[in-house]
């Protein structure tokens, strides 16, 4: 029996966790580096060679390509294996995830499938519906498509406005409406309609297949960047569907849609560190191969600064991305052991980290956005040229901030549902925070230990977490019901919060590199980089939300406690930079 501690969603800002109890990307073992190698030879052998026949929209390709993927096992990597699957666990998938995200459009589509496109049906589908349907998506015979959005319902899921009318014999459902920006919508075969039954209240999910007459679709869109998937609007007339292709149960579609996202939002976080990961080696490659003023850029400090960053803040995503991977699949092993079906515990185990999940959405999205754009400023003017590799890179990324739920929405999400939990007695921050607003008021203690190993960041961490518990109570008691039309306020605790998580999951990675014994010194220093700038980047988020809801004494002693929380001692951040850099030149791409 295993002694680990698994902390639950949310917890993190009221609890400690040890480094002993997190899986850091070192951990890795064999078959998941196989599975990893096989990922990465098969974008190297099958999607880059043909990036610019993709991005054209070359008829079947883009379907040919999931095809050979299915053929290899991709599609059907998280899939139970008495369904067509490996059944591998989270961490896996999400190392699947990871790597592929580095194929551009393909990444794209094939998520899409293996994601939206299945899950819904694997997790919520009757026994004779994933019989029916997940060997042949498992094995990428069948493509996936998962139709939401509509014209006036984007983040406002839930008001769409296609309805699906029980027929006469009540053999049926008759569906009508339009669907918007369905990924995989040109060639899917198996499509995840949601619509609403005659006037309920909360949408319903059917299963429909592209050979139903009455469906027809507009031609493909033309995007800003991932050319290559296959972007459509799709129209239901008069569609008749089964009664037996209801998904779950009727007015159930919406907790359908949101629980897939929490999923989506995960594996999203991992594609973008893959595509980053990619973009930082090519910059270095560029930046080892461009000669200017007789030498190589890479030996400019102005350029080792940016191939720093864009390694420390990927660093930074992979070590909260595979901390939140393996809490995943602890809570869903935990409920598997304790009698639940794989499938439900796996939506328990993705709902309980809901707010971990919109928190790497977000920083991972980020953390791509910058790479790319440094990317395209070491590059130079053949940044901008469609010649090189980076201006693909760049377009590709900005769509991952709109992605499974805008950047804002997920912010304020993250505040929602800790706040939610909190109110429903499932997450006990409010004794904490009450204790933080006390200890305002008490003289500060000096005496610290600073024997332990790393002390002093354990205690900035420590810190970093108060100011959250102080300027969430506060907004809350203050704003009380309004908090939720305060977005600024929330945008900013969910930023704080985030720096936290982060922060954290890269010290306990650290850590527990340093306990196996394994080489560190350079992690330590991005590490430690990291936290230094994050400091700066909480008390402004901090300074901002009270400044926005307090007035008075009490406004001047928040600040003065966020002041205090967000304290942090100098570094030389730019000697570790450079150190950070001259390692990842002299390997010529990124290595950590």
């Amino acid at each position: 029996m295993s002694d680990k501690k698994i902390i639950k969603g949310g917890e993190f800002l009221i609890k400690e966790t040890e480094a002993k109890d997190i899986f850091i990307p070192e951990q890795y073992d064999e078959e998941q580096k196989m599975i990893a190698q096989s990922c990465q030879d098969f974008l190297e052998q099958e999607i880059y060679p043909e990036l610019d026949e993709l991005d054209a929209l070359t008829e079947g390709l883009m379907e040919s390509k999931i095809t050979k993927a299915g053929e290899l096992g991709l599609c059907g990597i998280s899939v139970p294996e008495e369904l067509g699957g490996f059944g591998k666990n989270f961490v896996t998938s999400m190392l699947t995830a990871e790597v592929t995200g580095a194929g551009h459009s393909f990444a794209v589509a094939l998520s899409a499938h293996t994601g939206i496109g299945t899950l819904p049906i694997l997790y919520y589908g009757n026994d004779a519906q994933k019989e029916t349907y997940i060997p042949k998506l498992a094995s990428g015979e069948w493509k996936g498509c998962y139709c939401l959005t509509e014209p006036s319902s984007g983040s406002d899921a839930n008001s769409g406005k296609t309805k699906a009318v029980p027929s006469e014999d009540g053999e049926n459902y008759i569906i009508n409406g339009q669907k918007m920006w369905i990924t995989n919508g040109g060639f899917a075969h198996v499509l995840t309609v949601f619509a609403k039954i005659e006037d309920d209240e909360n949408l319903s999910a059917f299963i429909l297949t592209a050979d139903m007459p009455g469906i027809t679709m507009n031609p493909e869109e033309k995007k800003l960047g991932i050319k290559g998937s296959s972007t459509r609007q799709i129209f239901f007339n008069d569609v008749k569907v089964p009664k037996g292709n209801l998904l779950g149960e009727r007015q159930e579609g919406f907790k359908i849609a949101l629980n897939i996202l929490n999923i989506g939002r995960a594996k999203l976080a991992g594609a973008a560190l893959g595509a980053s990961k990619a973009a930082i080696s090519r910059s270095i490659n560029f930046a080892n191969g461009r000669e200017q003023f007789g030498r190589p850029i890479a030996k400019y400090g102005a350029i080792r600064f940016k191939l720093a960053e864009q390694a420390i803040k990927s660093f930074a995503t992979e070590s909260a991305l595979y901390r939140l991977s393996q809490n995943i699949t602890d809570t869903i092993e935990a409920h598997v052991a304790e009698g639940m079906d794989k499938q439900a515990a796996t939506l328990e185990g993705l709902r309980e980290y809901a707010a971990e999940c919109a928190i790497l959405k977000v920083h991972g999205s980020e953390t791509l956005d910058y790479v790319v754009d440094e990317g395209v400023q070491i590059y130079g003017g053949m940044g901008y040229s469609a010649e090189a590799d980076m201006e693909r890179a760049y377009r590709d990324a900005r769509i991952n901030r709109i992605f499974e739920g805008t950047n804002e929405i997920n912010r304020m999400l993250t505040v929602d549902i800790i706040l939610k939990r909190a109110m429903k007695g499932e997450l006990n921050i409010l004794e904490p925070a009450m204790k933080v607003a006390e200890e305002l008021m008490e003289i500060p203690d000096f005496d610290f230990d600073d024997s332990a190993e790393y002390a002093a960041e354990k205690r900035t961490i420590g810190n970093f977490k108060k100011a959250v518990l102080l300027t969430a109570g506060a907004a809350a008691k203050t704003l009380a019901t309004s908090l939720a039309k305060e977005q600024e306020v929330l945008m900013n605790i969910a930023d704080m919060a985030m720096e936290t998580y982060i922060c954290e999951s890269m010290l306990l990675r650290v850590e527990k590199m340093k306990q196996m014994g394994l080489g560190y010194e350079l992690q330590e220093k991005m590490m430690q980089t990291y936290i230094y700038d994050a400091a700066d980047r909480m008390h402004k988020h901090g300074k901002d939300a009270i400044n926005a809801f307090a007035s008075g004494d009490e406004q001047m002693g928040m600040l003065m406690g966020i002041k205090r929380f967000t304290k942090h001692g100098p570094i030389n951040s730019k000697e570790n930079r450079q150190a950070i850099a001259a390692k990842m030149i002299t390997e010529n791409k990124y290595c950590f």
